[in-house]
């Protein structure tokens, strides 16, 4: 298998569905499923096994569900991203399914038109979330940063660095970014590596979910900047 296929393990316990989102992503040139799970245990263990780009998680399933196996798959420290598919409001599970560690959240209603591209969005280390979730996750955390009571880590951070912050919370690509401020990708990702650093984030999604906490991303950018 070419080492750019981005590597797939499909985790729901629907059968019908797992074998139509095979057609689907299959049918894709940069794309292959390598294996399918009906239980959150059991994805937990091909992912292990497998060592996947990206899992396609199911949130509810019998036995374990799909937010505890999206926490205990993060945890496995194998850098593979966590795609959420799901019929349940952003309300409810957005905000858990990213602190487990997950990557971004497809509507199942959806599916057929942007799971696709949710897949390349996560593979390259962006985060895939709907312009509606930000404004439910900016809702959410202004909540808890009225509440908070800590020294602003902003203060450590240069202006080129804020705006990489805030461009990559709005859904920009790498290269993307690099066009807008007229730098390379490379460069783009030596700034989020310096932000992870003074933050003590570890991730892309950390990096947004910190930017939408303080505030700093504006929505109308995060319609522009695309779901990824």
């Amino acid at each position: 298998m070419p080492s750019d296929v981005i590597r797939i393990v499909l985790v729901d316990d629907h059968g019908v569905l797992r074998g139509g989102l095979r057609a689907l992503l299959d049918a894709e040139p940069d794309m292959a499923v390598v294996g399918e799970a009906a239980t959150g245990e059991e994805g937990i263990e091909l992912t292990r096994r497998l060592k996947p780009d990206v899992v396609v998680m199911d949130l509810s399933m019998p036995g374990m569900g799909g937010l505890e196996a999206t926490r205990q798959i993060a945890a496995l420290g194998l850098g593979t991203r966590i795609l959420v598919l799901t019929m349940h409001a952003e309300e409810e599970y957005l905000l858990p399914v990213l602190e487990a560690g997950g990557s971004g959240y497809v509507r199942k209603t959806s599916a057929d038109e942007d799971l696709v591209h949710a897949i390349r969005t996560v593979a390259r280390d962006e985060v895939f979330l709907y312009p509606s979730a930000t404004k439910l996750l900016l809702q959410g955390y202004r909540v808890r940063r009225q509440e908070a009571d800590e020294p602003d880590p902003l203060a450590e951070l240069s202006d080129r660095e804020r705006e990489v912050l805030q461009m990559t919370a709005a859904g920009f690509t790498s290269s993307e970014i690099g066009k807008k401020l007229f730098i390379s990708p490379k460069t783009v990702d030596t700034y989020r590596v310096q932000l992870m650093r003074k933050l003590g984030i570890h991730d892309v999604p950390g990096l947004v979910k910190f930017a939408v906490q303080r505030h700093l991303i504006p929505l109308s950018d995060a319609a522009a900047g695309g779901a990824g």
